[in-house]
């Protein structure tokens, strides 16, 4: 259980991290270590959407003495640091890693053939360190860069827009992520003996999709909709489906079933959208509670994670699985509960105990789903 308060928790941070962050790297530029290194001091001035922004430090910006395990694991209230590898870890948000690593955990439940062998549990973790560690720190790594100027905004102090960290050094660093992620995919595709190499793809499309999320011309991130289901996405289904195919093989009502459950994701996205309502009005994002407002946001984000689940059950229920349904129906109503007693009060004072509390329970549903479409 304290692994999956942990991954709730996490499902937080991960939003946290490419809500408030949502910017991905051009990767254009060539990379060249012998290049001067640079470190990038980034003000609100020189955004494009508002010149005349002036950045100022947050209220709740980090002190000297900011909690050092904050800083590892790249959430908020961390330490100021100069160890360029303490500050690489940062830039990787390792709190956002076990939500990928439970997907690989429901897809291999799915597949109905993972065995408590070594073979299986060591293909396993090699699956787990492709998801979160290389390509979810890909991942948050380009979202930093890419948020830079946003982050001038609401956090300056960050490592990016402060000039803790250089030019070169991100580059290398999203470089080697990126490379070594997708290198992973392959290996396990041989080891799966894979005709066609599934995982492979599946990682190359996710690491695509986390370019066009923030990056010109498409820059899905600037629409509260499609950006927050690719989000959902990103962290649901494409863990679950490397699971399964590692372990078996990915069906059409599975991977249907999991883009329905991405639609959760999207609620979960939307509750850290309000936490940087400042930032993206002046850099012009069109999130949901930007769009809409934020009364109406607040009930878009609860609907979206309930309805969904509910729909979930409904599917179970009519595909002859009348416990699993009920068994989903009682993981939903304790989430109910939380939203009324923290997130619908007030989604930014209480955005940490509501995830905290309501997220083991949705998490604990997707491992329920996964072991019904297993039977």
């Amino acid at each position: 259980m304290a692994t999956i308060s942990m991954a709730s928790s996490l499902l937080n941070t991960l939003c946290s991290s490419t809500s408030n962050r949502r910017r991905i790297l051009p990767l254009a530029p060539p990379l060249s270590l012998s290049r001067p290194r640079r470190r990038l001091t980034i003000r609100a001035t020189e955004t494009d959407a508002n010149e005349a922004v002036k950045a100022k430090a947050p209220e709740k910006a980090p002190a000297a003495s900011g909690s050092g395990f904050n800083q590892l694991l790249g959430i908020k209230g961390a330490k100021q640091e100069t160890d360029i590898w303490k500050i690489r870890l940062q830039l990787t948000k390792p709190v956002t890693w076990p939500p990928l690593i439970w997907g690989v955990v429901c897809g291999a439940a799915a597949s109905g053939n993972f065995q408590w062998t070594v073979e299986d549990v060591a293909k396993s973790i090699v699956c787990m360190l492709m998801s979160g560690p290389f390509l979810t720190g890909y991942t948050q790594t380009i979202n930093d860069w890419y948020d830079r100027e946003i982050d001038a905004i609401n956090e300056p102090y960050r490592p990016i827009p402060s000039g803790a960290i250089s030019e070169n050094e991100v580059i290398t660093q999203i470089w080697v992520l990126l490379l070594g992620g997708i290198g992973l995919a392959g290996i396990l595709d041989v080891w799966a003996g894979h005709n066609y190499p599934t995982i492979f793809y599946l990682a190359l499309g996710g690491s695509l999709l986390s370019y066009i999320y923030s990056a010109p011309p498409l820059k899905l991130k600037q629409n509260g909709w499609i950006g927050n289901f690719a989000l959902g996405a990103s962290y649901i289904s494409l863990p679950w489906w490397a699971g399964q195919a590692l372990f078996g093989t990915l069906t059409p009502d599975i991977v249907v079933l999991t883009l329905l459950y991405s639609i959760a994701g999207l609620g979960i996205a939307i509750v850290n959208d309000f936490k940087s309502v400042e930032g993206d009005r002046k850099m012009g994002l069109q999130s949901l509670p930007v769009a809409f407002g934020e009364e109406t946001a607040k009930w878009i984000c609860v609907g979206a994670i309930d309805i969904t689940q509910l729909s979930v059950a409904g599917y179970l229920l009519g595909a002859g699985k009348p416990y699993y349904a009920a068994a989903l129906v009682g993981l939903i109503a304790p989430q109910v509960f939380f939203q009324f007693k923290y997130f619908l009060k007030d989604p930014v004072k209480y955005d940490v105990k509501y995830q905290a509390s309501a997220q083991p329970f949705l998490i604990l549903g997707l491992l329920v789903t996964a072991l019904a479409t297993s039977h």
